[in-house]
């Protein structure tokens, strides 16, 4: 679904940012990216959007250079994006309604939604009445009845307390296997991303390479962080960003 090709990036001023990325995310898979603060995670994603001017290389989302769908792929940001003068419905219809959607079929679609995220009982309230975890539910329900085949999320779960993260976590793995989605998350954590992520994509410092790639046949899957086999993935991970932390200390 994703191919990302000998992709280079600088900012205005000639800061460069990315340079000679390259991987792939299967239809179905899920890319969890991770490295140092400030390396060009972000920045990435925003690229595969095609929210930031044309790199040089390539960036194709089911064949289509990515300049050429800018705003079309579905993206949950660090701050939710939720509308403060929206309620929790309008938030989650506003997709719908922008498309014209008649009102009937925009209560069909999200009602469903709604329910299997818990916020049936929350429609009428605004977003500075929910907790952080209520209130990114609501942006991920706000995606859902979009119906997307791939979603983008920027550190989506970072603010959140350990537990309310961990069932979000779940959450989003259940999402993600029932309805066949995509997704690319970039976190900082090292246990989400080894939940979360099909491929871990681990980057250097600035100007960020690609160090490694890992694949994990185990992500999403309800007994896995329990198991040995999380425990050592997620301390190979944390060795390969410690040993350039070390390696990059004066």
């Amino acid at each position: 679904m994703i191919k990302v090709s000998n992709l280079q990036f600088s900012y205005p001023g000639g800061i460069e940012v990315l340079r000679d990325i390259s991987f792939s995310v299967n239809a179905g898979e899920s890319c969890a990216i991770i490295g140092p603060s400030g390396c060009g995670k972000t920045t990435l994603l925003y690229l595969i959007a095609g929210l930031l001017p044309s790199p040089e290389g390539a960036i194709r989302v089911n064949g289509t250079p990515s300049a050429n769908i800018r705003g079309n792929i579905p993206m949950i940001p660090q701050d939710y994006g939720l509308f403060p003068w929206k309620t929790v419905w309008e938030n989650v219809a506003v997709g719908l309604v922008l498309r014209h959607i008649p009102r009937q079929q925009i209560r069909k679609a999200l009602i469903p939604i709604l329910e299997e995220l818990d916020l049936m009982s929350l429609i009428s309230l605004y977003p500075s009445q929910l907790s952080g975890g209520q209130r990114q539910r609501v942006a991920i329900a706000r995606v859902l009845v979009m119906n997307p085949s791939l979603i983008l999320m920027d550190e989506p779960f970072s603010s959140l307390d350990a537990m309310t993260r961990e069932h979000l976590q779940t959450l989003m793995a259940r999402i993600w296997k029932a309805y066949h989605i995509t997704f690319i998350i970039v976190t900082h954590s090292i246990e989400e991303a080894t939940f979360l992520g099909t491929d871990i994509l681990i980057l250097s410092n600035q100007p960020a390479t690609i160090r490694t790639v890992r694949h994990n046949t185990h992500a999403g899957t309800d007994a896995y962080r329990s198991s040995e086999a999380f425990f050592h993935l997620s301390s190979e991970i944390r060795e390969i960003l410690f040993s350039q932390n070390r390696n990059d200390t004066p």
